[in-house]
């Protein structure tokens, strides 16, 4: 199902509301024990589409998504469901384990609310969303990939893509700070939206660096159906005073609104190259590739070969280390604020110190914190440590993303760019048994320069896993780079249907 079919269906008086809520409750039930996409289900839900019932009835004006069945990510706070940011400490279906319960909703929530959504239920996520591979740290247990569980699920939105996949909601949000959006949207064939920096509000979000890289975006089966969902969830919002930097940047006429099946005809594409990442893909990575660039190159697209050779670019991120956490170091910070917003029975926690007398560890802890590591490899977060409800100094970062931002824009103008289309993966998908991470090829730069992506499926591995392409472009292009992927995705329909077993 996709929104325009459920709404279609909803006009027609097909069925309701809480019908088909209750059809995926169903579904849930059926495959959730072999998959693990959930860590709490929302009771409220058949209530609320209930009401949403009795209001279409009466003739009451109803939002975008009214009464589609939706997915939430972990992170994201549900007033009465706990926020355990997938680590055992913070759940008490753990022995030993604090429940927090936030005062009220995240943002993004709320607006799903508002468009009339029925949020069934928050999906499993790593501990602290520290796994752009596996949720296999999670309180939880891992998830399954729906497309193969033999393979990752992609990380650290592996429930929410799982769930979307898996046809156990219409879409999800996810959240990201370093590939979690974009990397379990491709290892599950479906389409996702990184959103710029400071487009989409993520107060209410359990945080890895809320001041510098995380963003809120859908993970959809379709991009018209991304795309309608960036129409709630983008723009201001005073609880997260950054989303400032969205005013003037939303797009006429929304997200939807540059869906065209001749949306990449005549526009500059910017291919894949040892300019972006030093790193070659995989033979068969490369032959895939090549088979996209035909299709590109069939709905009129003119390529640009490797327009960053010789800009720098590649040289911008840390030799030899696949995943590069530099704009973390506002974590402490971050976290020290949100804990603001959680409560045990009916206390708030307040901070980090607080938070670490109630469970008897802290995140950061040297032996058991999953965010230890962190604190090594940064001294700006180790330093925060000692007074996180100071604002870290975050100017080198600031400076190493204006490096980014800076070569970015001139290989864009000097080349005429209209978008880049890189593969989102340089190897194909490892297996969820092994230990290898997932080979991405933009998670880290397109996180800390703050650039948009939209994931789309582009084919699969002779191993059977999904392949897809990643389009990505200057700050606030979404609705352009949504255009273009929804030309490829009509042009190649190439997404893979997820079919279950139960096991």
């Amino acid at each position: 199902m996709t929104i325009s079919k459920v709404q279609l269906a909803y006009a027609m008086r097909r069925y309701t509301a809480e019908a088909l809520t209750n059809a995926y409750l169903a579904r849930i039930a059926q495959y959730e024990s072999s998959y693990n996409a959930f860590t709490s289900m929302n009771p409220n839900a058949i209530a609320q589409a209930r009401e949403i019932d009795r209001k279409r009835r009466n003739g009451v004006a109803l939002g975008p998504l009214a009464g589609i069945p939706v997915v939430i990510k972990e992170s994201m706070d549900h007033v009465g469901l706990p926020s355990t940011a997938g680590w055992a400490p913070l759940s008490s279906q753990v022995a030993g384990g604090v429940d927090l319960f936030p005062i009220k909703n995240s943002v993004v929530v709320d607006r799903l609310i508002a468009a009339g959504a029925i949020i069934l239920g928050k999906t499993n996520i790593p501990a602290f969303s520290d796994d752009g591979t596996r949720a296999n740290s999670s309180w939880a247990g891992p998830t399954y990939n729906a497309v193969d569980p033999t393979l990752v699920p992609g990380a650290s939105s592996s429930g929410t893509a799982t769930a979307v996949a898996g046809n156990f909601a219409v879409l999800g949000l996810a959240e990201e700070t370093g590939g979690s959006i974009q990397n379990p949207a491709a290892a599950q064939s479906l389409v996702g939206i990184k959103p710029t920096f400071a487009l989409v509000p993520t107060a209410g979000v359990v945080p890895l660096a809320a001041s510098t890289r995380d963003v809120v975006g859908p993970i959809a089966r379709t991009v018209r159906d991304a795309a309608m969902v960036m129409d709630i969830l983008a723009g201001y919002s005073p609880e997260d005073p950054k989303t400032s930097l969205s005013n003037g940047h939303l797009p006429v006429g929304g997200y939807t609104s540059r869906l065209s099946k001749t949306a990449l005809c005549g526009k500059r594409i910017g291919l894949y190259g040892s300019g972006w990442r030093n790193g070659s893909l995989s033979p068969e990575t490369q032959a895939l590739y090549e088979e996209a660039i035909e299709e590109l190159e069939d709905e009129g697209a003119i390529v640009v070969a490797d327009p960053f050779a010789g800009s720098g670019f590649a040289d911008l991120a840390l030799p030899d280390e696949p995943y590069d956490m530099r704009g973390t170091e506002s974590v402490a910070y971050d976290f020290q604020r949100y804990l603001k917003g959680v409560k045990v029975g009916g206390n708030v926690v307040g901070s980090i110190d607080g938070l670490a007398a109630l469970t008897g560890i802290s995140p950061f802890d040297p032996v058991g914190g999953p965010l230890s590591w962190y604190v090594d490899e940064l001294p700006v977060l180790a330093a925060s440590l000692l007074f996180p409800e100071v604002a870290p100094d975050l100017s080198g970062f600031w400076a190493l993303r204006d490096q980014y931002v800076n070569v970015f824009d001139s290989v864009m103008a000097a080349h005429d760019l209209d978008g880049l289309a890189f593969p989102q993966t340089y190897d194909t998908v490892p297996e969820l048994s092994g230990s290898d991470t997932y080979p991405a090829t933009t998670e880290s730069a397109i996180n800390i320069a703050g650039l948009p992506g939209v994931v789309v499926p582009a084919g699969q591995y002779s191993d059977g896993a999904p392949f897809s392409l990643i389009f990505v472009g200057p700050h606030w292009s979404e609705a352009e780079l949504l255009g273009f992927a929804y030309d490829y995705e009509q042009a190649t329909q190439h997404r893979i249907e997820a079919q279950l077993t139960s096991w």
